[in-house]
């Protein structure tokens, strides 16, 4: 950061520039892990009953892609608490989808087996964009 004073004919004014802090996003492993997540629902929802198709399957897609997508674009954010915000944007979707493929397999619609490996990979995943954001906030 840095601090730039300009004079004008009654006051002197501090202006305070900060510096982006460029972050590749494709670096991340948990942006990594959540675009491999993509895709296992994508191979899932398409195995769904079409009934399903404007509800479940539209959730679980829409979940499942903004846990990369918030990582993605909190990544390119000026300030680390904005990023921090996006992480946790991103932790919500990762919660909702967890709770969403519960449900595909209380109405038997994924075994329980295919259900136990993406509940833990995305328990994983939860942890480690948490485990981001609070080193991320605990930086400030």
């Amino acid at each position: 950061m840095t601090k730039t004073k300009t004079k004008t004919k009654t006051k002197t004014k501090t202006i305070t520039k900060t510096k982006k802090r460029m972050r590749n996003f494709r670096k991340y492993d948990v942006w990594i892990d959540g675009m491999e997540l993509v895709n296992s629902i994508y191979d899932v929802t398409e195995k769904l009953p079409n009934n399903e198709r404007f509800a479940l399957i539209s959730q679980m897609t829409r979940s499942a892609i903004s846990i990369p997508s918030n990582i993605a674009e909190g990544s390119g954010r000026n300030s680390e608490k904005d990023f921090a915000r996006f992480l946790e944007f991103s932790l919500g979707s990762a919660y909702e989808l967890e709770t969403q493929i519960r449900i595909a397999e209380k109405r038997k619609y994924i075994s329980s087996n295919n259900s136990s490996d993406i509940i833990e990979k995305l328990i994983s995943l939860q942890k480690r964009i948490g485990a981001l954001r609070k080193s991320i906030l605990n930086k400030n």
